[in-house]
């Protein structure tokens, strides 16, 4: 992203030909600015998440300002610096020192870098070269990753406490579908996805409204596999699609802000995709052989390994686990599945389940995002 180093970038210059030291001045400041308010977020992925891919990207981006940064006359920023002086560093804002939470300190401090862009954006207009639209388009990925970041955030909150999601179908009877969800409610589930070919549009409504109805007052969610648009008619937690439904923006466009998205994913790069798409969770597999569903390929304890180890976003280990593996799926990282079988299909799928989650809580912190 830089230029030949025989072409700095000299603007700012004024009527006679000279250096306007105080045009340099504001882009040093904005420079640092920018570089500090994406490091400060660039730790908390980092050393607070875990996560590996986030501060990746974030680290990027803040070598290539600093690429970007090398295009102006070095000598001539440091000239022009003059912290001692400045009349801003005595006039703090109320709100600077008292950032609450990871939200707070996410969005100011990317909201510093941002400004700070935008800065550098302005006052690189006057230069040679495609300064400018550099300076715009590492903006815009900022404001990106802030996305990214925040959804990351908020959906491990949101989710610290689910570890196990039951996928359910629509059953032959009303009274037969009851009582399984009845069952998964005194096993402690923590969601439960309706997901169901053979019902029609209102069958599934219905069954989304039995849900609904049973699951009020519990801190059970639950989840409309595909249909975005049944999912908000039933009023359902959220929406899980898949790589050939509706992507992620969609989806989001129909449910709103509040409801849950979540995303199959089968590879490590469908992940990170999700993560930068603004997914509250992702589906990783398939990692066993599955009675419910068929697959061309398993991405296996392998997939697993990888999102356990890249990615901060909660993450549900899916396909044909049950008591047999389920240590094996501890064991590559994830404390979090989705099963159908291995529940449903049991003789008492309430103890099955209270069984899954015995051995999924061990050991484990309620607040991981894994």
């Amino acid at each position: 992203m830089t230029v030949d180093s025989s072409k700095r970038a000299n603007g700012g210059e004024n009527a006679a030909g000279e250096y306007d030291l105080g045009w340099f001045r504001v882009l040093d400041a904005a420079i640092n600015r920018a570089s500090e308010g994406l490091r400060v977020v660039e730790d908390y992925a980092r050393m607070v998440l875990d996560d590996r891919y986030l501060t990746r990207e974030f680290k990027q981006l803040r070598h290539d300002l600093t690429a970007l940064a090398q295009n102006f006359d070095a000598p001539v920023l440091i000239a022009a610096r003059d912290s001692a002086h400045d009349v801003g560093a005595e006039t703090p804002i109320p709100t600077e020192d008292s950032q609450a939470d990871a939200a707070r300190l996410i969005r100011a401090n990317l909201a510093r870098a941002q400004q700070a862009l935008r800065t550098i954006e302005e006052y690189s207009k006057s230069m040679p070269f495609a300064l400018a639209h550099n300076f715009e388009r590492l903006r815009f990925r900022c404001y990106h990753l802030e996305k990214s970041l925040l959804t990351t955030v908020l959906s491990r909150q949101t989710l610290a406490e689910s570890r196990l999601c039951v996928l359910v179908d629509g059953r032959n009877q009303v009274s037969e579908f009851e009582r399984l969800v009845q069952q998964l409610v005194n096993g402690g589930v923590d969601m439960i996805q309706l997901r169901d070919k053979s019902l029609d549009d209102r069958q599934l409504l219905q069954r989304g409204e039995i849900l609904t109805r049973l699951l009020a007052g519990t801190a059970i969610r639950w989840i409309m596999n595909d249909r975005a648009d049944l999912a908000v008619a039933a009023h359902a937690h959220g929406v899980h699609v898949g790589q050939t439904d509706l992507p992620v923006c969609a989806a989001r466009r129909i449910v709103g802000p509040h409801r849950l998205v979540g995303v199959s994913t089968h590879s490590i790069e469908q992940a990170r995709q999700a993560v930068l798409d603004g997914a509250n969770y992702i589906g990783v597999g398939p990692v066993f052989d599955s009675q419910t569903k068929s697959f061309s390929a398993l991405a296996g304890l392998a997939l697993v390994r990888e999102v356990a180890q890249d990615i901060g976003l909660p993450a549900f280990a899916i396909g044909g686990i049950d008591d047999t593996n389920i240590e094996l799926v501890r064991g590559a990282g994830l404390t979090r599945v989705a099963v159908s079988q291995a529940i449903c299909s049991a003789p008492n799928p309430g103890n099955a389940a209270l069984a899954m989650q015995r051995v999924l809580r061990q050991g484990t912190d309620m607040q991981s995002g894994v």
